[in-house]
């Protein structure tokens, strides 16, 4: 079972972008680190759901 979740900005906070994950085994903590348009930067961004 899949589920889309977005992924937040650690530093400024903004939902920069939204990705399906595998749900069966709970919800994994996914951090990677993606280019933030707020900060012109890469950063860590976390799972959120909404």
């Amino acid at each position: 079972m899949r589920e889309y979740v977005w992924l937040e900005c650690s530093s400024c906070g903004d939902r920069n972008y939204r990705t399906p994950v595998n749900v069966t085994g709970g919800v994994p903590k996914l951090e990677l680190k993606k280019f933030c348009k707020r900060e012109r930067t890469r950063t860590v961004h976390k799972i959120r759901r909404k």
